[in-house]
């Protein structure tokens, strides 16, 4: 997926097992952030979805909806989430499809198969992607700078 592509709906389960889809997030005529990310627990990661937290004032008054989306167990996901005392959405795409069609799947992420690359995703209400940013290295963050620039038109 890149900028200007239109994003399918899809429905993942959050760490209360409960469906989130995209076209919920978006009825509320706010912008979607959609951060794919490795693995839960692991130190960039923590150091990414940390960030975002800090800064939720920020995303709030850019009026945006925050989802964190990785292919651990939603089990693994609410441990981290509570961790790192996160306030919004952490999504499992155990089944990899989302990942797939966003074209973010890691094929061999150091022996493992099928990992979400880092990646940010703005999504506007009309579904329309409008910034992507797919991270070939993943010791890198995201350009918040960029994102938040996106929010803002």
């Amino acid at each position: 997926m890149k900028k200007g592509d239109k994003v399918q709906d899809f429905s993942l389960q959050n760490t209360q097992k409960e469906f989130v889809s995209l076209s919920d997030l978006l009825n509320d005529g706010r912008k979607v952030v959609i951060l794919f990310f490795p693995l839960a627990f692991s130190s960039v990661c923590t150091k990414e979805l940390c960030t975002v937290r800090d800064n939720m004032k920020l995303y709030n008054s850019l009026n945006a909806n925050i989802i964190g989306i990785s292919v651990d167990s939603l089990y693994s996901l609410r441990e981290f989430k509570k961790a790192n005392n996160l306030s919004y959405p952490l999504l499992s795409d155990f089944n990899k499809e989302v990942s797939g069609k966003f074209g973010v799947l890691d094929e061999d992420y150091f022996g493992m198969k099928g990992v979400s690359m880092r990646s940010a995703f703005v999504v506007n209400h009309e579904g329309m992607i409008e910034y992507a940013e797919v991270l070939e290295d993943d010791g890198n963050l995201p350009d918040f700078k960029a994102i938040q620039k996106a929010l803002d038109k």
